[in-house]
């Protein structure tokens, strides 16, 4: 799972994608950002740029439940399990209900 894949994944368990904002910040959607950071070499001292990608829910400007990860996957599954487990919570996930059992031609009288 990544960045590209993740909104089909989300659609699949029904989140509304309108709750999901990538690349880009925006009000009232949880966010998953790609950032640069810039990093000073503990042994050589040398300033190295390193990848991040941040998760957070944005409301009026502010990141609230901020995580930061230095694997795409790790965001992207750690995001998708967030809302995935909504989607339980609330019932629209779950178990299936048991199939009725069938007859068979002997069994019915």
């Amino acid at each position: 799972m990544n960045m590209e894949s993740l909104p089909s994944w989300l659609d699949a368990i029904g989140v509304p994608l309108e709750v999901i904002s990538i690349g880009k910040e925006a009000d009232n959607t949880w966010c998953l950002l790609r950032t640069d950071r810039v990093v000073e070499d503990e042994q050589s001292g040398v300033e190295k740029t390193v990848a991040a990608w941040e998760v957070f829910w944005r409301e009026q400007g502010n990141r609230y439940d901020w995580a930061s990860f230095t694997n795409e996957q790790v965001a992207c599954h750690y995001l998708f399990g967030r809302l995935a487990w909504s989607q339980v919570a609330r019932g629209a996930v779950g178990l299936l209900p048991e199939p009725e059992p069938t007859k068979s031609p002997v069994d019915q009288s």
